[in-house]
């Protein structure tokens, strides 16, 4: 369980909020909004109305005792500038930043802020990879280059082994996970004899799994 401090109560910041108290860790909310910190009471651990861009009000919240400080207001470059600001010099470890574009994600890094998520990008992405292509289901990029995707299997994968097709000499992709009828097996072995309805999930690079997908 971690102590979380989360600044900011709208759409994504309440969907944040109420994620992490379903994982069961202890989260503080801030926001100015009398009416978003009432209902906030109902998931999260405590919430207060404040403006924290005021350094008493950071000063009250003993910051060094979070673990976790999250900024969401991407809409409001200058708060979200200065209340990072004002976390990492009162002592916040990790302090994380919503974004809308890339160009405030420097300015955030530049003041303080440990990492910075860009959720609209990263769902355009997403959204992009899953539906431009009639075979993937899911997708978590994990470097410029490569990806873990969940896609169907070929027809002629149907009754053969791991082992049988060679997928990583032949495919250079590493098999993670089978799922058949919503239950994943996870790192299935080369005995593993593939059936109709199948999917995988797959871990290789952008150019590999297009070519793997040409079936």
């Amino acid at each position: 369980m971690r102590n979380v401090l989360l600044i900011g109560l709208g759409r994504f910041g309440r969907h944040m909020a109420q994620k992490l108290s379903d994982l069961h860790h202890q989260v503080l909310a801030i926001d100015k909004d009398e009416r978003k910190v009432q209902d906030a009471l109902n998931y999260v651990t405590n919430a207060e109305i404040g403006d924290a861009t005021d350094p008493a009000l950071i000063d009250s919240l003993g910051v060094k005792d979070f673990d976790l400080c999250v900024v969401t207001m991407s809409h409001d470059l200058q708060a979200s500038l200065e209340i990072t600001s004002l976390l990492k010099k009162k002592g916040a470890s990790f302090v994380l930043a919503r974004v809308s574009r890339d160009a405030h994600a420097e300015f955030l890094l530049s003041c303080g802020a440990d990492d910075v998520i860009y959720p609209e990008k990263q769902m355009a992405e997403w959204a992009a990879v899953r539906y431009s292509s009639d075979h993937i289901f899911d997708y978590v990029r994990l470097s410029p280059s490569h990806a873990i995707y969940e896609t169907d299997i070929p027809d002629g994968w149907i009754g053969h082994t791991v082992v049988d097709l060679a997928v990583r000499q032949k495919y250079r992709l590493n098999i993670l996970a089978v799922r058949r009828d919503g239950v994943v097996d996870p790192m299935p072995g080369p005995s593993h004899v593939f059936a109709q309805g199948e999917r995988v999930i797959l871990l290789g690079s952008e150019a590999d799994v297009q070519k793997f997908l040409r079936f």
